[in-house]
């Protein structure tokens, strides 16, 4: 922390951090932060004096937002259980993550070409064991598609069938947030966002500032200072999330895939086939 200046004063709400994977096989892309580096983060944090917040205390207009923030997690990877979440439980933290619901308990088809290898994803019961332990679970989308590609109807089944599952799995909370695939949304997307019943959203870095086209700051592989450029009130930080925001522009390799794919292939098991599957 030191001989980092964070103009904390100037912030007039909460920042969010948006991490992916966190330790586990290294891959060609930017998403994979170490578990070291993100171990060395969040005890940086810690001991500086910030906190995290739940969705409710970050959608409360009244909190005070001195060194605290929102921090989240995309995809729902099961790595986040060996490396991550017990880091923040020591610590006191708490976290959001984002669930891909037709990939809970299972590989995705497109990690394969970034790490060589298949990735799993959180099952239910690690997702059930966690929110036990405080931490918070909402939506992602149902498939990971990129939505503003989509054409309504399959933007409405994303979105609605990803909250259904949620609430059903998990309660009314879980279905309160989504943070979009990609960052990408618009107004379209936000018009069927408040339809399918979503009351908090999260885009890019670039977010609007609608509440359901809220900003967030990707963390990515060379984000690796003990303050995350998220956190960052200075002209670092701002250059930080400008090229986080470049770079997530330009993450289209990953919806390209999953184009040729369905193309290709029989599209991912229904939820209730994946269930049975499981079972």
């Amino acid at each position: 922390m030191r001989g980092i200046h964070l103009d904390v004063a100037a912030l007039t709400t909460a920042p969010v951090l948006c991490y992916h994977r966190v330790g586990g096989p290294l891959e060609l892309g930017v998403t994979r932060v170490g578990r070291s580096v993100f171990a060395r983060q969040m005890g940086a944090l810690a001991r500086a004096g910030w906190r995290t917040l739940s969705l409710d205390e970050f959608a409360r207009t009244t909190h005070d937002v001195r060194r605290t923030f929102l921090l989240t997690f995309d995809d729902g990877y099961a790595s986040l259980a060996e490396y991550a979440y017990p880091i923040l439980a020591d610590l006191g933290f708490t976290a959001t993550t984002f669930l891909i619901t037709d990939y809970v308990g299972r590989t995705n088809d497109w990690d394969v070409r970034y790490t060589w290898n298949r990735l799993r994803h959180l099952t239910w019961q690690q997702v059930e064991q966690w929110r036990a332990r405080g931490f918070h679970f909402a939506s992602h989308g149902a498939t990971h598609r990129r939505l503003t590609w989509l054409p309504d109807r399959d933007v409405e089944d994303e979105l609605a069938r990803s909250r259904e599952v949620l609430v059903e799995r998990l309660g009314p909370y879980a279905g309160r947030a989504i943070a979009y695939p990609f960052g990408a949304a618009d107004g379209r997307i936000l018009r069927h966002a408040t339809a399918a019943g979503y009351g908090l959203g999260f885009g890019g870095v670039k977010g609007t500032g609608e509440i359901l086209n809220l900003a967030r700051t990707p963390v990515y592989l060379w984000d690796v200072a003990d303050v995350p450029v998220g956190l960052r009130s200075d002209a670092i930080g701002s250059l930080g999330r400008t090229v986080a925001h470049v770079a997530n522009r330009c993450a289209i390799g990953t919806t390209i895939m999953q184009v040729a794919r369905r193309r290709t292939a029989r599209p991912p098991e229904s939820i209730a086939d994946g269930a049975a599957a499981r079972a």
